[in-house]
């Protein structure tokens, strides 16, 4: 394999920039991590899902070298966390669910001093801080004191930190947490113009349509091990097919609905009372909305919309590890 040298360096694309093999991790008699196998390539977004105490915290400090697995690889670049810890702490850079920024200096001097802790040279510190500042939408802000910035300021700001040394591989941590539906957004396009020029990204998110939106792969962790991994698509592709949500304009047609639905060939499987809608199972989308038009126009019912509903990462979740949709943990 190749390898240049500093940080930041990348393999050749053949190789993955992470590979976990049969790792295995107890907390005295509570076993977090029973073998779980992961691959991720280079400028890949990699995200890891899973409910209470799956091992995704876990897995992150194991991949960056703060704590020690009880069996099984991991390796990036092709360097072992265990046996070469220090040439992974120059590929890897650690972004927490928390921004980890001095709110007493102002945003430059929080890149600057990151550059200098990291031992770039002198000539190049306040290019590279200059250049992050303005790729993360700082430059406005770049000499107020951090703690005049907002949360999403702050986020960007840790993000901007953690790329001060060029990182091969970033890992997020619940890297939206507390943040507005704008902020989050705009750190998603930062995420992913990351991802394109060539940054391999693992990430832990509790939100479900994060990782739908940003993952190329999605992998879900369950008690301990892999319980389903691919694309979002794949992982859909696993919960039993479409739905159709039929709407009624009153209490009246929705309740006439769901006595009339079976001899009508619809299955109810949920009544939204508040919505004023059921849901059928649709094998074949477009008859059973038929069917359902036919049943409202046969009994005169006030219907107020008929829509396709697609299985969702949050039925995946719910399916694979009969959990909720929060996926926060502390292992």
């Amino acid at each position: 394999m190749e390898q240049q040298t500093g940080a930041g360096s990348a393999t050749s694309t053949s190789h993955p920039m992470i590979e976990v093999r049969g790792l295995e991790k107890a907390y005295g008699d509570t076993t977090v991590l029973r073998g779980i196998d992961l691959t991720v390539r280079r400028g890949e977004i990699f995200a890891l899902l899973g409910p209470n105490g799956a091992g995704k915290t876990t897995t992150v400090n194991i991949l960056t070298t703060l704590v020690r697995p009880d069996a099984g690889t991991v390796t990036v670049a092709g360097s072992d966390v265990a046996r070469d810890a220090a040439r992974v702490r120059e590929l890897v850079a650690l972004t927490g669910q928390y921004a980890a920024v001095d709110g007493f200096q102002t945003g430059e001097e929080n890149l600057v001093m990151m550059g200098h802790l990291a031992h770039l040279p002198r000539r190049t510190v306040r290019d590279r801080a200059h250049e992050l500042l303005e790729r993360f939408d700082l430059t406005d802000a770049a000499r107020r004191p951090v703690s005049t910035y907002s949360g999403g300021m702050r986020r960007r700001l840790d993000l901007a930190i953690s790329l001060v040394a060029s990182p091969a591989v970033l890992v997020l941590d619940e890297p939206t947490t507390g943040l507005d539906p704008a902020a989050r957004s705009l750190l998603w396009d930062v995420v992913r113009g990351l991802a394109a020029d060539g940054t391999t990204v693992l990430l832990t998110t509790q939100y479900l349509e994060e990782a739908d939106r940003l993952a190329d792969t999605i992998a879900v962790l369950h008690d301990g091990v892999v319980a389903a991994r691919g694309t979002a698509g794949e992982l859909k592709a696993l919960v039993a097919g479409d739905h159709v949500r039929i709407a009624f304009d009153d209490a009246a047609s929705l309740a006439a609905a769901r006595d009339l639905a079976p001899a009508a060939g619809l299955r109810v499987v949920e009544v939204d009372e508040r919505g004023l809608a059921l849901t059928t199972p649709a094998t074949d989308p477009v008859a059973t909305i038929r069917d359902a038009l036919a049943l409202a126009d046969q009994h005169h019912l006030a219907l107020a919309g008929v829509s396709v509903v697609k299985p969702t990462l949050d039925d995946v979740f719910l399916a694979v590890t009969g959990a909720t949709t929060s996926t926060e943990d502390h292992r």
